[in-house]
């Protein structure tokens, strides 16, 4: 069992998107406490990134609108998750890298979500 299963399954049977991407969230953060790899946290990262985006291509709003809901949820998770990816010994560093991480992993999911739209509305 990967460490985006339960998140995914917690958010699968639920009708909105923010419902979705709560879900996720909450079972996310609890499997991120024990700590987090780098790939783990990638993990959670692409699984979002399909739900919301799927969550959101239904949503009756423009492109840019859905755009900003998934980047959103990307920017709470990283808020949420990316912490438990650091060792104790370097989170002095991290808070001085974490802003610019943040902004890098937001231009990534930004680009993500461009390649993931074909992807999510041919299944």
């Amino acid at each position: 069992m990967t460490i985006s299963t339960a998140p995914v399954q917690a958010a699968g049977d639920l009708a909105t998107f923010s419902d979705k991407v709560k879900a996720f969230l909450v079972i996310a953060k609890r499997k991120a406490q024990n700590g987090l790899t780098v790939a783990e946290f990638g993990e959670l990262l692409v699984a979002l990134l399909q739900l919301a985006v799927a969550a959101a291509d239904v949503l009756p709003h423009t492109g840019e609108e859905r755009k900003a809901f998934v980047l959103e949820a990307v920017a709470v998770l990283f808020d949420t998750c990316a912490d438990y990816c650091v060792p104790t010994l370097a989170y002095p560093l991290w808070l001085v890298v974490r802003p610019a991480v943040r902004s890098l992993v937001l231009a990534i999911a930004s680009g993500a979500v461009e390649a993931l739209l074909p992807v999510v509305r041919s299944t």
